[in-house]
């Protein structure tokens, strides 16, 4: 596992989650990606009315920081207003692999950390570019 501050990481992702738009369902999610350089992204999930079109915290915050050019990233920490740990849905855990691969996730509430699970333990047997050879 990498080095890094989960607790700075869990702040950044319960932030970014106080920006969540979730008129709908209320339910609020936030998500930190921490680069390899030490930076952070924060991400929030954004709903809409039709809900599959809604975009995930995690996706926000991966594609943010792809969008600034990042292609390494460290660890990534996921915040909701819940008692049981919320971890990534099956197209976040995807992209979350395809473009960090095999990093730490660190589940959290507004009060706590519940856990930190590696990514191959997410999502095994991933489909990525290896397949595609």
């Amino acid at each position: 596992m990498s080095d890094f501050d989960a607790s700075a990481l869990v702040t950044a992702a319960r932030h970014a989650r106080e920006n969540a738009v979730a008129p709908y369902s209320g339910f609020k999610v936030g998500a930190a990606l921490l680069t390899t350089g030490g930076r952070m992204y924060g991400g929030c999930n954004v709903e809409n009315a039709s809900y599959g079109l809604t975009v995930c915290a995690e996706r926000v915050a991966l594609l943010k920081a792809l969008s600034e050019g990042e292609r390494a990233f460290a660890a990534i920490a996921v915040v909701a207003d819940t008692e049981s740990p919320t971890p990534p849905c099956g197209p976040c855990r995807q992209l979350l692999w395809e473009y960090c691969g095999d990093i730490p996730v660190v589940l959290a509430n507004l009060t706590r950390v519940s856990g930190t699970h590696q990514m191959r333990d997410l999502l095994p047997l991933p489909f990525d570019g290896r397949l595609l050879t």
